[in-house]
């Protein structure tokens, strides 16, 4: 699985690095509210590239490291850049290996999202992290319902209520949804079972699933995602369900939608990469990344 996983970053982050470069000019990329970017996770940031291969070793307690020209990577924060297991390490030497002339560091989102659990800039736990990423649920985008027009009632509808109904069973919960500006009113009980499977979850797992939910503002279609019953695609489109249907309706700016749309499925997929390789325990065969 993982030589498979590691083979579609690779292809995905190169695919994506000619659109993102002619439109970052145009357009800055939105940062997420709770995930901090320091230095190169800046939206604008380049520079020329100065190495040529890409390694990765196991250093002391088994962690594992970057190494570009042999030279070990650092945090923003001036920490020895290290990860948890081989897996992750593999997908983030990927990101630094498909790297061009120039390091476009607004497309390393694991590399962004692994900074951001080790330098952990706003210091918090577990517990803020979840309590953060619970607070969507208030607000959460398959929740809110429109009374009109009637196309757009029915699509949400059709849409998003077989999502909430596969959440609902699949955690004996109740979600609902409103046509109330203030939006359903949540019963505590599922607050607190999506706390206990949320706190699960390790400290940089919690990172990343933090990250997925405020791409697609909402922790059903995260869960959703998270819990492969809905593709990136999927989850994208339906968090964009009501953006779809206007442009539909009314046309698009010439090249913003594509745009949007492929720079939010590039955040959501390695948001959700990141979950799964922080999750992973298991090593695999060394592997040197080289051009």
């Amino acid at each position: 699985m993982l030589p498979s996983l590691c083979r579609y970053h690779r292809q995905f982050s190169r695919a994506l690095l000619p659109l993102i470069s002619r439109q970052v000019e145009l357009k800055l990329l939105s940062s997420s509210t709770h995930v901090q970017r320091a230095k190169y996770g800046s939206a604008t940031s380049e520079r020329k590239k100065f190495y040529r291969d890409v390694t990765i070793s196991q250093g002391e307690g088994g962690l594992y490291e970057i190494n570009l020209d042999r030279r070990k990577l650092k945090t923003p924060g001036g920490k020895l850049f290290t990860v948890p297991n081989e897996a992750l390490a593999i997908a983030v030497a990927t990101e630094w290996d498909a790297q061009k002339d120039t390091l476009k560091f607004y497309t390393m989102h694991l590399t962004t999202l692994c900074n951001t659990a080790l330098d952990n800039p706003t210091q918090r736990n577990k517990d803020q992290i979840i309590s953060a990423a619970l607070k969507f649920l208030d607000t959460d985008t398959v929740c809110y319902r429109v009374e009109e027009p009637p196309g757009l009632v029915e699509l949400q509808k059709n849409e998003w209520d077989p999502v909430l109904d596969w959440i609902e069973k699949r955690y004996s919960v109740v979600i609902g949804s409103s046509f109330s500006i203030m939006g359903p009113q949540i019963p505590e009980e599922t607050k607190e079972t999506f706390r206990q499977h949320l706190d699960s979850y390790n400290f940089w797992s919690l990172i990343g699933l933090e990250y997925v939910i405020n791409q697609l503002k909402s922790v059903v279609l995260s869960f959703g995602l998270i819990d492969r019953h809905l593709t990136v695609e999927q989850a994208v489109l339906l968090a964009r369900l009501e953006e779809e249907y206007q442009i539909q309706r009314w046309g698009n700016v010439e090249w913003a939608h594509d745009y949007d749309m492929y720079e939010l499925r590039a955040r959501t997929a390695a948001g959700a990469l990141f979950v799964y390789l922080s999750s992973e325990s298991a090593t695999t065969k060394k592997k040197i990344l080289q051009d």
